[in-house]
């Protein structure tokens, strides 16, 4: 896999992949590079107005269907559902599931049914939306491809999930996103292994894009006091400058978790420089806590009570 590129992707003709966050960042370079190889893209997007431009910019790339929008806010459930019964009635399977949406180091805020901003939506909301399209991915002659986004910052988090919404905990802005990104490998690893249990053929694989420039550096200086927040602003437009990648370069890891025949199930792809920071894909660790089976359970179990949302192995597809 040395200097692996989106040029190197298989021939994506007749594949269905559904994008999340696909209207900036890491979510449209994937877009843009799996329509150029011929999938049937669907971009997954919260703001029609930006959703409407990636539409555009994929088109121009795409070498087969044209891409198609799907209205999608990972902070709420009940788009969630809408977004999945969107799916179902365009599609009768879903290769691959590229849970891409993401908010990074932002100020405590609630989602619409009233869990942490980042928890809510960089882990519940992808929870749920896997498992509404669970059936759709299933369907697939490959049985489906889930390939979750994560980060570096998941070897910072710990398994302590009593108070997953910061309801009697201080809240930290950056110890919450480590959190999240802690439970996107867990998650994955735990629905490799039910999927395994259940005798599907659905393979769940992370990735991490390193340092990435994308607009999330920014979003994250929301809610600091002036003086601060221009420190660090301009410390990340730095950043961004000298030291990180261009998204392209950092969808690339998860452009090869969803579509190289070598990937398995509990797999983890980053770049293979200093620090996992930028260059090609590779295979990378995780951290103890990411691969504490019990941990995994549990915060599975916890997912389910707190989103409704219940896997089942064995429905039909819809649509």
């Amino acid at each position: 896999m040395a200097h692996w590129t989106a040029d190197d992707m298989p021939d994506q003709t007749g594949r269905t992949v559904l994008v999340t966050g696909a209207s900036s960042g890491l979510g449209l370079s994937s877009a843009e590079g799996l329509a150029a190889k011929g999938a049937t893209v669907l971009l997954g997007c919260r703001n029609p107005a930006r959703a409407e431009a990636a539409r555009a910019k994929v088109a121009a790339a795409a070498t087969g269907p044209a891409p198609e929008v799907i209205a999608l806010d990972l902070a709420d459930l009940a788009s969630i559902q809408a977004a999945a019964a969107d799916v179902a009635g365009r599609a009768g399977h879903l290769d691959a599931l590229l849970n891409n949406a993401g908010i990074m180091g932002v100020p405590l805020a609630r989602t619409p049914d009233g869990f942490e901003s980042q928890f809510g939506t960089n882990h519940l909301g992808h929870y749920a939306l896997t498992g509404r399209l669970l059936p759709l991915l299933l369907a697939a002659p490959d049985g489906g491809r889930v390939v979750t986004t994560s980060s570096n910052l998941h070897k910072r988090g710990r398994n302590e999930w009593d108070d997953p919404n910061y309801e009697n905990h201080k809240y930290a802005r950056w110890g919450a996103y480590s959190q999240s990104k802690l439970a996107n490998v867990l998650f994955t690893r735990e629905l490799g292994r039910r999927a395994a249990e259940a005798g599907t053929k659905l393979t769940a694989v992370a990735a991490h894009p390193g340092y990435a420039a994308t607009h999330l550096q920014g979003a994250s200086t929301a809610g600091y006091p002036f003086g601060i927040r221009q420190v660090v602003t301009a410390a990340m437009t730095i950043g961004n400058r000298v030291a990180a990648q261009p998204a392209a370069a950092g969808a690339r890891p998860q452009l090869y978790a969803a579509t190289m025949p070598d990937v398995g199930s509990g797999d983890y792809f980053g770049p293979d420089g200093f620090g996992e920071s930028r260059g090609y894909p590779t295979r990378v660790g995780m951290s103890a806590a990411a691969r504490d089976d019990a941990a995994a359970a549990q915060l599975w179990a916890l997912s389910e009570k707190l989103t409704g949302v219940v896997y089942d192995w064995e429905a039909p597809p819809a649509g």
